[in-house]
Parts: structure tokens; C-alpha cells; sequence
């Protein structure tokens, strides 16, 4: 195990650029043998639009990362995070790792970017691709992205993760961005008995609904049990979804300069029926199971 995880922690990044390009490539694969919708679009413009913001989130992440090192030193040096009050087994350490981070980094960082309005702005631009597929999961303001690595610098404090506990989530996290964006159509029984622990295509294409409330449901990354256990779960008929948002011009949806600049713009109004503790009820179809 320990040989496992020393992996992660020495690969250079030459092996994560190809492991990126590997999801990509494979969820494309699927994307064209057995793609959800059949969008009439211009896939390598649409490839090019959501590429320039995961150029965006990789110089973000290099200038973070001198920042999480410091954070894993001072961490190991004073002894701090969750990990460091128990004595467990290597690999449940690792599943408890990375249970913290992905409640902490990605579920309570997502809800917190629907509850507070300046955030959903900058994360409005990932709900506006409205022919959502892998490269989505790239699709993210350098604002939004900001933001979800302020969470992970506080997951890591929390849990008390070693680096290369950290290192391999991110890597699961790359898998699961572009797998559950893509625009691929699982057999029902399949998507809904895994949809049990972790978060499927299926299910997270109601988050990229037009509308509340199923925007605002189904916030997890990784295990789609935190949905679950806070009442943020639905899951029903993703043809029933429409991508895109109300409040934009979906027609600007590829415009990079408009989706970079309307989170600052005055004239795009946040729902005035959202609040920071409860959801909003203006769709009839949503249910919760």
C-alpha cells in the first residue's frame, strides 16, 4: 500500500497531463458510442471554449499548490488533523481521507457556491454550457476555482492528510469530473445501483438543470451518499433536463469574454427566492427520493 501511494506522491506532472488526457479521450469514446443526448453542436468549438478554463484552473492550481505545501509541512510538523488522533490501518486511513475531502472539498464548497449569490455568479459559468459533456467538468471561472482550492487547503487541515493521500483524491476527483459530465447513457439498472454510493451521470445531470430546484440538488463529486444523508439527493428521468439557466443569454453560452465578465455584471440577477439556508420551489416535476 505504501509502494501505491509513494506513486501518486513522485509522478511528475508529464503522468498527470496523460492522465487527464485519458479521461477525456475515454469519456469521449462513450460520449460517441452511446451519448445521452444528441446534441447538434460544434463539438471541437464547444472542446475549445471549456479547454481555455482548464487552462485557467491548471495555472491556478500550480500557484496553489506551493501553498498546500506548506500546509502539509506545517501540518506533519505540529501534528494537526484528524488523522494524527488515530492509529488505523493505511487504507482506512485513505478511505477516511478522502471521505473528508470530498464532504469538505467538494460537497460543502458546491453548496456553499449555490447558497452565497456572488459566488453562484462565478459559478453560474459552469452551469451555462448548455451541451453539457466531459469537457464540462473542465468548465469553471477562475473565480469559482479559487474558491473550491480555499475549501481543499481547509479539508487538508481538518483531516491531517499526508500529501500522498491528497495527490491520489485528486486524481479520483479528475476520473469522476469528466464521468459524471459526460454525455453518455449508462443502462438505468447499472447507473442507479452504483448512483447507491457514488455520484453517476445520470444523477448529477438534474444539477445542470435550467432551474431550481434541481440546480440546487445533487452537489456531490465523488460518493453521492452526502446528498443522501442531507436531503440534496433527486434522481429521476435526465431526459427530463434542459442544461443552461434561466437567468443567461444561453446563446452566449461559448462566448468566453461574456463568461468571464458577467459574474462582475450588475445586470445579471441572482434568484431573489434563493437564501443560504433552503431551497427554492419553483418546479413541480422535482422529487426527492
Amino acid at each position: 500500500m505504501e509502494a501505491f501511494l509513494n506513486f501518486f506522491e513522485t509522478m511528475p506532472a508529464w503522468q498527470k497531463l496523460v492522465w487527464i488526457v485519458t479521461c477525456l479521450s475515454f469519456n469521449w469514446v462513450i460520449e460517441a458510442a452511446k451519448p445521452l443526448f444528441q446534441f447538434d453542436y460544434k463539438k471541437l468549438k464547444h472542446i475549445g471554449v471549456n479547454m481555455v478554463f482548464l487552462a485557467s484552473d491548471l495555472t491556478i492550481n500550480v500557484l496553489f499548490g506551493l501553498a498546500t505545501v506548506g500546509i502539509f509541512a506545517w501540518a506533519a510538523s505540529s501534528e494537526f488533523g484528524l488523522l494524527y488522533m488515530i492509529d488505523l490501518p493505511i487504507w482506512v486511513e485513505l478511505i477516511i481521507g478522502i471521505m473528508i475531502l470530498d464532504l469538505v472539498a467538494q460537497w460543502c464548497a458546491h453548496y456553499v457556491l449555490h447558497r452565497v449569490p456572488q459566488l453562484w455568479k462565478f459559478h453560474m459559468v459552469h452551469h451555462s454550457d448548455t451541451h453539457v459533456d466531459a469537457t464540462t467538468g473542465t468548465r469553471h471561472h477562475p473565480g469559482d476555482y479559487v474558491f473550491r482550492e480555499i475549501f481543499a487547503l481547509a479539508a487538508i487541515l481538518v483531516s491531517g492528510i499526508p500529501l500522498a493521500y491528497y495527490l491520489f483524491y485528486r486524481i479520483c476527483t479528475i476520473f469522476f469530473a469528466y464521468f459524471t459530465h459526460a454525455n453518455i447513457s449508462l443502462p438505468k439498472s447499472l447507473d442507479r445501483a452504483l448512483s447507491y454510493v457514488f455520484v453517476t451521470p445520470d444523477m448529477h445531470k438534474f444539477h445542470h438543470h435550467f432551474e431550481r430546484p434541481w440546480t440546487d440538488t445533487n452537489f456531490g463529486n465523488i460518493f453521492s451518499f452526502w446528498d443522501r444523508m442531507f436531503g440534496t439527493l433527486v434522481y429521476q428521468d435526465p431526459k427530463d433536463v434542459q442544461y443552461g439557466l434561466d437567468v443567461l443569454d444561453n446563446s452566449k453560452d461559448e462566448n468566453i469574454g461574456y463568461q468571464l465578465w458577467f459574474p462582475f455584471s450588475g445586470e445579471i440577477k441572482t434568484d431573489p427566492d434563493k437564501n443560504f439556508l433552503g431551497f427554492t420551489k419553483r418546479s413541480a416535476k422535482a422529487s426527492k427520493n
